[in-house]
């Protein structure tokens, strides 16, 4: 996918070898490929360009692993992951259409039952969908903080203010340069971020991702959470590489050690929705001054411009907002929505991420300056439904035992395995030094 490699500034992509595809109505494993292989030629020229290698080390990307690491990467050996999805998450029919509900979180859930007014109970919710058109119930979640998506034809979006927006978006927007220097930090040719300190803002999926694979290659990940939070069901897949710690941005003490986390990171990945960050009191002039050479790299569901630059959103509500669902529904001859294989959109900006991080500080640390880069869900949609599958695929996700790496990896909730890195650098392996862990589990400093 050429405009992955415009985006990132790249004259060329990791060699893919071999691969299988997910059955599906788009590109998914071809996306897989070409986002993890935009963070394997990122890293080759960062190794080549800073003079960690003598010669310019080929990036190659396993086909296969990579459309499975667009799901799970972890296997528990003796313990389960709790569900995915919520008692009452998911599709449901209206008298005009579908809707997707996203309850995971307790206070979206709590908007979705006050709104449809009914209990917690599916039965009840399933009936009470039923009442209402699908844009206004979708209107009326949304107004009352909740998140939901109804199902748009691909034309619909296209002629929706939001998805003209978006459409109009660079798949990266890459800011002005600042003309900062970057820290230097300790990379090597083994362990080309070894150093490079992340702070890590992010939640549920994309950005998580997007630092998991930037500890693979040395980077010291610092996740930030507030107190108590939870993501029981992903937290051991996406905490690989990483450290956790809990803080509380409205009290004074833990503000004072945020930012003293902020003034000596390198790298800051969030995915607060435009705006949100100043609501806590770190807008862009505050940041500037705490860190005038810190590099950003944000996301958000739903894009940077348009009416809905500010709606909460995730990877399945996006699917159903731009047409991917229905699409899905029409290839599949199916009687309700259908989503990709996987949380494709997910996945893919957050290798994109990681992708943009890799290039900025590569960029910096050759003397071009400090730039930050913004992307989006919907803005990678947009790449994905605009190259069709051009053949159905067979690849199931689940993994065979040969998928998995030999070591077993030791995890607070018991041992794993853990899939084999889709990445192969010559001298430049992509592997993490710490198992997954508990959010909340280290002391917020740096090492």
């Amino acid at each position: 996918m050429q405009e992955i490699l415009s985006a990132l500034q790249l004259d060329r992509n990791s060699e893919v070898i071999g691969g299988e595809h997910y059955p599906s109505c788009f590109p998914v494993s071809e996306l897989a490929s070409a986002s993890i292989g935009a963070v394997g030629a990122a890293v080759a020229k960062l190794v080549r360009d800073l003079g960690y290698a003598t010669s310019a080390p080929t990036p190659k990307v396993d086909g296969r692993l990579a459309s499975l690491w667009f799901s799970m990467s972890l296997q528990p050996i003796g313990w389960d992951l709790p569900p995915i999805w919520d008692a009452v998450a998911g599709d449901y029919e209206t008298k005009d259409g579908w809707i997707k509900l996203h309850t995971n979180l307790p206070h979206h859930r709590a908007a979705a039952l006050s709104v449809l007014n009914v209990a917690y109970e599916r039965d009840k919710v399933t009936a009470a969908v039923r009442e209402w058109g699908a844009n206004k119930l979708e209107a009326a979640i949304v107004d009352a903080g909740g998140v939901a998506a109804s199902m748009r034809t691909r034309a619909e979006w296209q002629a929706h203010p939001q998805g003209m927006a978006v459409a109009a978006e660079p798949l990266i927007t890459w800011s002005e340069n600042r003309g900062q220097n970057i820290r230097q930090w300790t990379g090597t040719q083994t362990r080309p971020l070894n150093g490079l300190r992340v702070l890590d803002l992010t939640r549920v999926l994309a950005g998580p991702v997007a630092t998991r694979t930037l500890a693979g290659f040395g980077a010291d990940v610092l996740r930030i959470d507030p107190p108590n939070w939870d993501e029981a069901n992903i937290v051991p897949d996406i905490t690989l590489g990483k450290r956790c710690s809990f803080l509380s941005l409205d009290q004074p003490t833990d503000r004072t050690v945020f930012e003293k986390l902020l003034a000596d990171a390198d790298v800051l990945v969030h995915g607060y929705r435009p705006g949100a960050l100043g609501g806590l009191g770190y807008g862009e002039a505050a940041r500037r001054s705490i860190a005038p050479s810190l590099i950003e790299v944000s996301l958000d569901a739903y894009g940077w411009t348009g009416p809905w630059a500010k709606r909460r959103g995730f990877d399945s509500l996006v699917q159903m907002s731009c047409g991917i669902a229905d699409t899905g529904k029409q290839w599949a001859g199916a009687s309700k929505p259908t989503p990709l294989p996987v949380q494709a959109l997910d996945f893919a900006t957050g290798y994109l991420m990681a992708a943009a991080v890799v290039r900025a500080i590569t960029l910096a640390a050759n003397g071009n300056g400090i730039r930050n880069a913004r992307l989006s869900l919907a803005r990678t949609a947009e790449l994905l439904l605009s190259h069709p599958q051009t053949s159905r695929g067979t690849l199931s996700k689940t993994p065979t035992p040969a998928d998995f790496a030999a070591i077993i990896e030791n995890t607070p909730w018991g041992q794993a395995y853990r899939l084999r890195p889709p990445i192969q650098i010559e001298g430049t392996p992509m592997e993490w030094s710490r198992p997954a862990c508990a959010l909340g589990s280290e002391t917020a400093q740096w090492l």
